[in-house]
């Protein structure tokens, strides 16, 4: 520090009016962060609006041109001047600031884009002429005719041009492309029947189409579906389980991905409320609590959620650019997401994301061949009926069930079936390779199990069944610890009391700010109480709830369901294999190990033979 009281003059300080220009620049720092917020301030309006279709030009990264043209109402020529002045808005009447059904409502967004940049406005409503409206650097211009069929185009040009200082702060043309092309694709996604365009026309010309969305057509489920299919991709659609989900006036709709398709990293992660993209930490931390159970922690779960309620019940007022809000009742929202998410990971029952059989075809490498060399194509069922009965007496019976066997342990391969259920999803037991991975032959393809990881999952989902339902037991501290905190912090643990002491960990309060643990966990062993409610507290601040009891108690499960499954080098019989295949099929989440690796791997008919050049 260069001073001791840097605070301290020598004149008092006068308190002075700040001009009109001063005011739309301070409140252009809070709400127009970068070129990105811009296009997000301007296609909100677009779709307040009643826009159908929507075109975002840029240039330079959005720092010389952003131009939002829609086919929306329009602005009638008297409200022009009027939707350029600060807190001049058609969205609310200012009565009730939580009743809010619009995306803008405090009317600052296009003062505040006309005080940093040169800003024009041309609309036209039905009943009226076009008009267009100039604003540079604060600086309003008189309305004038233009040419317009309909709807409202609004182009920012230079950016920043009168506050130079932030235009250091910007980042490259590419980066700040990437914020746009980011910032439209989630306002695509919230809306599936807008169609939306996104062009780059950096050097003049019509430019560059980076990013198009048709509108689509069918219910909500359907449109979303192909909307989502379109941004985040043809896998993600493919491994995506639908949610639809109430509780206590929420509603949650969207799609999540399979626990098998992760990634590593949350960029795949889009949560909105009514309509509205947010980055909100409770939400994030909901996502991850739901999926904490089938993913390591270096890997992040895939999913698309929509939290619609009564605009009463959240407030959407808390962030300069609305990106992030504040629920009346945190815990609901919360609950919703960790309910609704793992009711459908639980109805997909074994099913395994699709991407782990493209990685294993991948990993084939067939010859390169030239013209299609003439082969034998596979025999219809009728005339393989006819060979099988010509070969031997009694086996075209057999034919119609299998057509692969199961041979004797004694030649490294399983005894047969009586019966092998081969239109089963997981198929009949035809072989065991290595002493560790299943071959099933089904309907229409293969699936390879890899027993040892299959098995773990059934044991460790018997115990948490278990669990669920016998509690867990606790063991009493000789000497209850004492834990010394906050008040504050004292009075959010006790409200969990209840919900820890059901996982065996026993709390009370001991005057002030202590806490004294009088039972822990007893899986856990010997455990340092106030260790562990310490990192409770830390995920209360950091989340708004805690798994950490719940985690440590699921990991010892873990472990114990690892050491009681089947090893890797044992083998099996038919009979065995079979019914592990059958009990994959009955339990929830056994498409994946307790680390969230597959446990199998199905392979298509038709695949198979593509990499033998039979298509």
């Amino acid at each position: 520090m260069a001073q001791t009281t840097p605070h301290i003059r020598e004149n008092r300080p006068v308190i002075r009016q700040l001009d009109e220009g001063a005011i739309n620049r301070i409140a252009a720092g809070e709400v127009v962060e970068r070129p990105a917020s811009a296009v997000k301030e301007l296609v909100e309006n677009a779709l307040d609006a009643g826009a159908r279709r929507i075109e975002i030009c840029f240039a330079d990264g959005g720092k010389t041109l952003v131009r939002v043209t829609d086919d929306g109402c329009g602005i009638a020529p008297d409200d022009l001047p009027l939707a350029l002045a600060r807190h001049a808005t058609s969205k609310i009447d200012g009565s009730d600031l939580l009743n809010i059904h619009t995306f803008g409502f405090r009317g600052e967004a296009l003062p505040s884009l006309g005080a940093v940049g040169r800003l024009t406005i041309a609309s036209r409503v039905p009943e009226f002429e076009a008009t267009e409206i100039s604003v540079n650097g604060g600086q309003v211009t008189a309305p004038k005719p233009t040419a317009l069929n309909g709807g409202t185009i609004v182009t920012l040009r230079d950016l920043f041009f009168a506050t130079p200082a932030r235009l250091k702060f910007m980042r490259t043309d590419r980066a700040e492309a990437q914020a746009i092309t980011d910032t439209v694709k989630r306002l695509a996604m919230a809306e599936p029947f807008v169609g939306f365009t996104l062009r780059d026309v950096s050097g003049g010309g019509e430019g560059r189409v980076t990013f198009r969305a048709d509108a689509e057509t069918g219910d909500l489920f359907d449109a979303l579906h192909g909307r989502l299919a379109r941004i985040l991709g043809a896998e993600f659609a493919e491994n995506a389980l639908r949610i639809d989900a109430s509780r206590e006036g929420l509603h949650m709709t969207g799609y999540a991905a399979l626990p098998t398709y992760s990634r590593g990293s949350a960029v795949a992660q889009y949560l909105f409320v009514n309509g509205r993209p947010v980055r909100d930490k409770m939400l994030y931390g909901a996502l991850r609590a739901a999926y904490h159970d089938f993913l390591n922690r270096d890997r992040h779960p895939a999913a698309a959620l929509f939290i619609n309620c009564d605009p009463t019940l959240v407030d959407v007022n808390v962030h300069p650019a609305k990106s992030e809000v504040r629920f009346r009742d945190p815990g609901l929202a919360r609950g919703l997401i960790v309910s609704g998410l793992r009711h459908a990971l639980a109805e997909a029952g074994h099913r395994a994301s699709t991407t782990v059989a493209g990685a294993t075809l991948g990993a084939f490498r067939p010859e390169q061949t030239g013209a299609r060399v003439y082969q034998m194509d596979r025999p219809s069922p009728t005339a393989r009926a006819a060979s099988y009965q010509a070969q031997a007496p009694g086996f075209a019976d057999m034919q119609a069930a299998y057509s692969a066997r199961v041979e004797p342990v004694e030649t490294c391969l399983s005894e047969p079936e009586e019966t092998p259920p081969q239109d089963l999803p997981l198929g009949a037991a035809r072989a065991q390779v290595h002493e560790n991975y299943i071959i099933a032959q089904t309907a229409d393809g293969m699936v390879i199990v890899d027993q040892h990881a299959a098995h773990e999952r059934l044991v460790y989902e018997k115990l948490k069944t278990q669990m669920a339902k016998n509690g867990v037991a606790a063991q009493a501290l000789l000497i209850p610890e004492i834990v010394e905190m906050s008040e504050g912090d004292a009075a959010r643990l006790l409200d969990l009391s209840d919900d820890l002491g059901r996982l065996g960990l026993v709390i009370e309060a001991f005057g002030g700010g202590a806490i004294a643990v009088r039972e822990t966990p007893a899986i856990l062993g010997q455990v340092n109480a106030r260790a562990l409610v310490l990192d409770i507290l830390d995920e209360l601040a950091d989340q708004g709830d805690s798994q950490t009891v719940r985690s440590q108690i699921e990991a010892i499960l873990s472990r114990v369901a690892c050491h009681g499954s089947i090893r890797a080098g044992r083998r099996m019989r038919a009979d065995e294999m079979n019914a592990l295949l059958r009990e994959m099929e009955a339990t929830p989440h056994s498409g994946q190990c307790n680390h969230g690796r597959p446990t199998y791997v199905e392979l298509k008919l038709a695949d198979i033979e593509r990499l033998f050049g039979r298509t």
